[in-house]
């Protein structure tokens, strides 16, 4: 037997000088308020558990406080926030907050020991003991004379507590920032400049405290100097640092030391009283009494070394003047430690589930042992509890390995329990007991599952290359290597293109991305395969089909595409001035590339001289007259169509009409006029184009006679155009002798601007059933105004004989 025991202490030897391991450590940090629900991390994959045995099995979790801050999720093997945890709460008096937490489960009876370090969010403003710190100055007091001030508070611990200090502008004041053996900081008041009480009594200062956070945080005091006079020697302690030792759990109104401290000055000015500046932090006058007449400073609450092992005082002698001095000096106080510790065991790394086929020297555990005493009070040694085929190798002072020393059968012994002690060399010891439970596993029995056999993926057009569209990911039920899934995209062809050009998925997580930009006017679906591969030996695979939907976006702007514009972008229309009340002008049309309401196109009037003259109808886009033409509307009329699409920015383009009306003019159709879709011999066009046709050739009969008549009158040349649409010049007796016979608009107008400036007055007479009227003229002198028609017949007038029709 002792021959075999050699041997596999030798084989042992020799696995291990062949082989290195790497060790961790199972810890977690989160930060300080947290939600609730928060997830901290999934216990199922970190300790290698399987969630559907978590399920059916007890959970317990075991956290060494008052409060319980987490809960595990049974389902998932999520560990998640159960309530908000405080830092400052949890840990008030420590940097480094850590939360030890037990899982147990049962059944069979596993403990996974877990530290979780909560660390420090800005969530505290300083603040100061005081808001309002009154000093009183001697006028006497020398610049570069020092006064005590309230130091600023912060929960918050490293870069998140108090930084700096600033104080207002002040002449006669600045402050200087002194460090406390714990890092922490005050503030001395510094006189700059000498004072004169009768120039001033009182300086108002604000001091600011700003802590290190991002944002940084601040908190203000006011600082009211009185000044005063006499009482000119300030007591002087014998040493300036004193030094004391303490034991750990020293009884309640042990000594500590006695201060003492002399003022040259006599009477009450001499008289000396001891206390607590304010740099001494709360906690320490806790744990220390001062006597103020003696100096004895006694112990007055339990002092434990490992919270704190330096404490500072600042104490300070002021004397009993009426303008009390002071002097002050600093005690710092050594805690000696006493085994008052257990020691502990943390198991840093943990194999909890091997194959039987595991090689002997195979680390199934790395463990750490602690103790938060010092000395031969945290020394430890650890140790199995009884013979299993396991050793513990020492890699470092606090570090060792749990090694397979034998062959494992699962078939004879399925699951062990490893009972781990350590013990501590202090008077007298003390031990602590940790429990691991080791299973066998063994095969790659399952294949990676997807939740789904289809996935149907949105993508919305113009996307940026790189984008993450989704995340597909399947499921392995095995452990370790063989629940490690590689994610690919299954080639396949489009138009010879492939699919990894355009589209690419983590091998890790299963996160597809976008490589190319979509247009949906030229690609709308994308259909492939994803297959997700175990790292098993054999590996096993399987796979999902993938729809990719591309979405379209209001990318295109609508296209005008009727009237069709030759030459830039305006459209000129040629009507006559007799068209009737819906009178269709243009029909505006344009298209958008977009799909659904993206691509349906409104119509609005952008500029229009006259709205009671057109109307257009927002969605044929129809401009059509609303009434007929009078003769005070201009000739020519510019109408600006935009024509808007339904996106969301929408998008729109326009169009300029330049619209002109003729005297029975038939519209010219040039050889880029649009070409109707469908003939219709009634249509509207084609019966203007009959009417204008017919008064051309009227109008054209009406100016060859009247041609003719001007020969033989010789009428003088016209000079404007006069307000009268269209004209029928007849000759009628006269009592004038030279009757004019007009033939054109232009020539009346030219009469009736003469006659005006002769001071002659026009007349007008209208001609029954005819529709017009005769113009005549009389001098100014008869008393007839423009108005007076009536009384032409009665005078002997010149008239025109020019009948205008309205």
């Amino acid at each position: 037997m002792e021959q075999q025991m050699k041997r596999y202490v030798l084989a042992f030897l020799l696995f291990c000088t062949r082989w290195g391991f790497v060790l961790s450590m199972t810890r977690y940090s989160i930060p300080e308020e947290m939600k609730e629900g928060s997830v901290v991390a999934n216990l199922a994959a970190d300790l290698g558990l399987d969630v559907s045995v978590m399920a059916t099995r007890e959970v317990k979790l075991d956290i060494m406080h008052s409060k319980k801050y987490l809960e595990i999720n049974k389902r998932t093997g999520d560990l998640y926030i159960l309530e908000k945890i405080d830092r400052e709460y949890l840990c008030p008096t420590r940097t480094v907050c850590i939360l030890k937490l037990d899982v147990i489960f049962e059944k069979p009876l596993r403990i996974f020991n877990i530290e979780l370090e909560i660390t420090d969010i800005n969530d505290h403003e300083p603040q100061f003991r005081r808001d309002r710190i009154e000093l009183d100055v001697s006028e006497s007091a020398s610049p570069g004379e020092r006064f005590s001030l309230t130091n600023a508070v912060d929960s918050d611990v490293g870069s998140n507590t108090v930084k700096s200090y600033r104080l207002s502008d002040s002449e006669h004041f600045s402050i200087e920032i002194q460090m406390g053996s714990d890092g922490s900081k005050y503030v001395d008041l510094v006189l700059k400049k000498a004072l004169d009480r009768e120039q001033q009594a009182v300086h108002n200062l604000i001091l600011t405290a700003v802590d290190g956070g991002v944002p940084a945080r601040s908190g203000t005091a006011s600082i009211v100097v009185s000044v005063v006079d006499t009482n000119d020697n300030a007591p002087q302690f014998d040493h300036q640092v004193y030094s004391a030792n303490i034991t750990e759990n020293s009884p309640i109104g042990t000594v500590v030391l006695k201060l003492n401290a002399t003022d040259l000055d006599e009477g009450s000015n001499a008289e000396i009283m001891y206390s607590f500046t304010l740099y001494t932090s709360e906690k320490t006058q806790e744990m220390f009494t001062l006597n103020p007449n003696t100096g004895e400073i006694k112990v007055k609450d339990v002092i434990d070394f490992e919270e704190i092992k330096i404490l500072e005082m600042h104490i300070q002698a002021k004397d009993k003047g009426q303008y009390p001095l002071s002097g002050q000096c600093t005690v710092m106080v050594y805690v000696e430690d006493v085994n008052d510790n257990h020691p502990e065991i943390t198991v840093k790394s943990l194999r909890s589930r091997v194959k039987e086929t595991v090689p002997v020297g195979t680390v199934i555990a790395l463990v750490g042992v602690s103790d938060r005493d010092s000395g031969n009070n945290g020394k430890v040694d650890l140790s199995i509890s009884e013979q299993l085929p396991f050793v513990l190798n020492k890699s470092s002072e606090r570090d060792f390995e749990l090694v397979v020393s034998e062959a494992l059968d699962r078939e004879t012994v399925p699951e062990y329990n490893i009972i781990l002690t350590v013990t501590d060399r202090g008077t007298p010891p003390l031990s602590e007991n940790e429990t691991i439970t080791l299973e066998l596993l063994d095969v790659n029995d399952n294949a990676p599952q997807f939740p789904k056999s289809f996935y149907t993926i949105p993508v919305m057009e113009n996307n940026a290359p790189g984008s993450l569209l989704s995340s597909v990911t399947a499921f392995d039920p095995d452990f370790n290597e063989n629940q490690y899934l590689v994610y690919f995209i299954v080639e396949r062809e489009i138009v010879n293109t492939s699919m990894s050009m355009l589209f690419s998925i983590n091998p890790e997580n299963g996160d597809l991305y976008a490589l190319k930009t979509f247009d949906y006017e030229r690609e709308k679906e994308f259909l492939f395969h994803i297959e997700a591969r175990d790292s098993g030996a054999p590996p096993l695979s399987s796979n999902v089909t993938v729809h990719i939907i591309i979405l379209d976006q209001n990318d295109n702007t609508p296209l005008i595409v009727s009237p069709w514009r030759a030459h830039g972008s305006v459209v000129e229309e040629v009507i006559p001035r007799s068209t009737d009340k819906g009178h269709l002008i243009a029909k505006v049309i344009a298209i958008d590339s977009d799909s659904v309401q993206n691509s349906r196109v409104t119509y609005q009037f952008l500029q229009v001289p006259d709205a009671t003259l057109f109307s257009l109808d927002q969605y044929n886009g129809e401009i059509r007259t609303m009434r007929m033409f009078s003769y005070r509307d201009p000739r020519h009329q510019r109408l600006v169509v935009i024509a808007k699409d339904n996106g969301d920015p929408a998008l729109s383009a326009t169009v300029t009409i330049k619209l002109s009306t003729m005297e029975h003019v038939v519209k010219a159709f040039s050889e880029t006029s649009e070409v109707p879709l469908e003939y219709d011999i009634f249509s509207d066009l084609n019966l203007y184009l009959l009417i204008g046709l017919g008064s051309v050739s009227f109008l054209l009969l009406m100016t060859i006679l009247v041609t003719i008549v001007l020969k033989c009158q010789k009428p003088k040349p016209p000079k404007a155009t006069p307000p009268c649409r269209n004209s029928v010049v007849s000759q009628r007796s006269s009592t004038v002798a030279d009757s004019t016979l007009v033939s054109n608009d232009a020539y009346w107008y030219s009469l009736f601007l003469a006659e005006t400036r002769k001071g002659k007055v026009v007349v007008r007479q209208p001609v029954p059933k005819s529709g017009g009227y005769i113009v005549s003229s009389i001098p100014r002198s008869t008393g007839l105004t423009e108005t007076s028609e009536s009384a032409a017949s009665t005078l002997q007038v010149r008239s025109f004989n020019i009948i205008c029709w309205l």
